[in-house]
């Protein structure tokens, strides 16, 4: 039977997916899979597509897996973090003295892959010069090492992926219409995880054990509103961004049991979900810390409210008027660390009390160390205080 006749069973995706840890059962994903493996077994250009984040990396090992190539090379090159200068050698090669450097002759990837496939991850970073060689060798199967004029013959199946918007790329001049077309002769676009609901539960459960394994921490579970609120969240990283905030929980939190109150302070402020697609070219100029901040902006937030709980707390045990420094509310992120120390060490206990907080705080000490396994770094994550105080602290209390 002709493959474009068959029909993948739900045996066969599951099969797949246990194969290269794929996660979820929407209808976009498998059906995506399901292209994957029909095209597979042509050699025609692929093209993947998606946000950053997405998982598009699984999609080229499938059909490299299910094509006449499987038991050929395959390799994958991020286009995106080879110095310009360095690319068309990576790709294809240089002979000895063909730039200052050249000190012996290099097999690039075009020719070490014969007979295989080669992945090409963010495809869109490539110069105009590099497209040029690109495109020759994709329709001729013919290239040229740097500093030789023999022409070179390669069989190389090409999958390529970016997260860009391709259109506007060669609007810009940045990418070449030709090229283009010739790599996305079936394109597969991967859904970001807002168009996956029905699989985000799954992932983060799988992240959850997987993290508490490895830290040796009680199990996380979530409530039916934190998992509401975990399924209707922007994503704006994509299954990057769950997976570490699955991480952040399961060393943060002492209890386990999450519900929503506990779930939104590790989520991105409203105002930050705009709606994005694919990457823009003038979006490419610098990194994106978005993501990095957002988690630096959570830890202030426990931090202060940490802080705020202890206020409470003597306030009404002692009945002082303490207020939250003025230092701290106004300090960086980069010196949280710092100024969370001072605030811990500047506040002096009455003395008739002084007993009763320091048993509390060496109990809170004791319970985390043994939630960590003695990981004391963890730890100190735990009761929100720095590893220099909290070794201090064991050793004041003999733990």
């Amino acid at each position: 039977m002709p493959f474009w006749q068959l029909s993948m069973t739900q045996q066969d995706l599951l099969a797949i997916k246990q194969r290269f840890g794929i996660i979820g059962q929407s209808p976009l994903l498998n059906r995506d899979i399901e292209i994957a493996v029909q095209v597979a077994r042509t050699d025609l250009s692929v093209l993947v597509t998606g946000e950053s984040g997405v998982g598009k990396e699984h999609f080229p090992k499938i059909i490299h897996a299910f094509s006449a190539r499987k038991h050929g090379a395959y390799f994958a090159v991020n286009c995106g973090a080879i110095p310009e200068g360095t690319i068309d050698s990576e790709l294809f090669g240089h002979e000895k003295g063909a730039f200052t450097d050249a000190k012996n002759e290099h097999k690039g990837y075009f020719e070490i892959a014969d007979g295989g496939t080669l992945f090409l991850d963010e495809v869109g970073e490539l110069p105009l010069q590099t497209q040029v060689r690109l495109l020759r060798v994709l329709e001729t199967g013919e290239f040229l090492r740097m500093g030789s004029s023999q022409v070179r013959k390669t069989n190389v199946r090409v999958v390529a992926a970016t997260n860009l918007n391709m259109r506007q790329a060669i609007d810009d001049g940045r990418f070449r219409e030709d090229l283009y077309y010739r790599l996305n002769t079936v394109e597969i676009r991967v859904p970001a995880l807002r168009e996956r609901k029905e699989d985000i539960p799954l992932l983060f459960r799988k992240f959850a054990v997987d993290f508490c394994n490895r830290y040796q921490m009680p199990a996380l579970s979530l409530n039916d509103e934190a998992t509401r609120l975990l399924q209707n969240s922007y994503w704006r990283g994509n299954i990057r961004q769950l997976k570490n905030l699955a991480e952040q929980i399961a060393v943060i939190e002492i209890d386990h049991q999450i519900n929503a109150e506990t779930l939104r302070k590790y989520l991105p402020q409203e105002e930050n979900r705009q709606e994005i697609v694919l990457r823009t070219p003038s979006q490419q100029t610098g990194k994106d810390y978005s993501h990095e901040i957002g988690i630096l902006y959570n830890l202030v937030m426990q931090n202060k409210k940490d802080l705020e709980e202890l206020k409470a707390h003597l306030e009404n045990n002692r009945h002082l008027e303490i207020s939250t420094p003025r230092h701290l509310e106004e300090a960086p992120v980069q010196n949280l660390e710092v100024a969370h120390e001072r605030e811990t060490e500047d506040i002096l206990p009455i003395e008739e009390d002084n007993l009763r907080i320091e048993e509390g705080e060496k109990e809170r000490i004791r319970k985390a160390l043994e939630l960590s396994g003695g990981n004391r770094k963890v730890a100190a994550l735990k009761v929100g205080l720095s590893e220099r105080t909290l070794y201090r602290k064991i050793k004041e209390y003999g733990l």
